[in-house]
């Protein structure tokens, strides 16, 4: 890739702790992550959560395909009340179960979650806003607010840029090959934040978590599936919802967050005007997030 290097240059200094032989051994160390904890579901599956925060109310996020608590967690930092942050099945230190996995899976892990913290709303990214919606199908009424941050995908699977996009993550992680992964991981970054410090950073920590925990082959099916068969089943949803959609974006087309805007009664939709929000936006973006979840 063009202006890419790996291992990072020298001006990042030591690493003193890393994913293992086959991970890079330059760079500034991360910053250690918060504790977290396993807790059982009631459909026996383990998963991964961290909870922040105090009081009511209490908000859920579900992250994104290949992402995880870290990435969810700046979402939640205006947001008042308990922050309930988790990692779905196959990712992190979650359970992987055995066999090809669907949306109404990921639903389950949200739901149970979200109701053993107690939490009355929730945020979505990506993979986390299609389980979303299939919960919404299945429970209309579950949620008082409900947050959908770039969704990938709602009726219709993903288009074949995102699917070889999961597909060669998969296969970078489980090569354990740490350039392999930073040659996929890189492309979440906006040209412009490339080589950057800040770039670097992400990088580091994204290879970190990936090349540490894995990722389990079971998510490779959902590439090829939707989280609903018709949009139009989200019509029966009373709360109001934030969905925000991204012009550019190969990977979650701003079509997905217009039809489900479309799709949700009470929806506001805002739409930026170019891809790497996250990087290009992130006050505007966090301050949108939180001002809605706490008026």
């Amino acid at each position: 890739m063009r202006g890419f290097r790996w291992p990072p240059p020298p001006d990042g200094g030591p690493r003193t702790w890393g994913p293992g032989p086959g991970g890079p051994r330059t760079g500034r160390p991360a910053l250690p992550e918060p504790e977290t904890e396993l807790v059982t579901t009631p459909h026996g599956v383990r998963l991964e959560r961290l909870v922040t925060g105090t009081g009511d109310p209490v908000t859920v996020f579900a992250h994104g395909l290949g992402n995880g608590i870290a990435t969810t967690r700046p979402f939640g930092s205006g947001v008042t009340g308990r922050k309930v942050f988790f990692q779905f099945r196959g990712h992190g230190r979650s359970d992987a179960p055995a066999g090809s996995w669907s949306y109404l899976d990921l639903a389950r892990d949200l739901r149970a979650v979200a109701d053993l913290g107690g939490a009355s709303r929730a945020f979505g990214a990506s993979l986390g806003a299609g389980a979303l919606c299939r919960l919404l199908v299945e429970s209309p009424d579950r949620f008082e607010k409900v947050v959908l941050f770039l969704p990938a995908v709602l009726d219709q699977p993903r288009g074949p840029v995102a699917k070889d996009r999961v597909t060669n993550l998969l296969e970078a992680v489980g090569s354990g090959d740490a350039s392999a992964v930073a040659d996929v991981v890189s492309l979440e970054l906006p040209t412009a934040v490339r080589n950057t410090p800040a770039g670097w950073a992400y990088l580091r920590q994204r290879l970190d978590q990936l090349l540490r925990d894995g990722l389990a082959d079971g998510l490779a099916t959902l590439a090829e599936q939707a989280p609903l068969r018709d949009g139009s089943a989200l019509s029966a949803v009373t709360a109001p919802a934030l969905v925000i959609g991204c012009a550019g974006d190969d990977l979650h087309p701003v079509e997905v967050a217009e039809q489900l805007a479309a799709a949700l009664p009470r929806a506001t939709l805002h739409v930026y005007d170019r891809p790497g929000v996250l990087w290009t936006e992130r006050a505007d973006l966090r301050e949108r997030v939180s001002s809605f979840l706490n008026e």
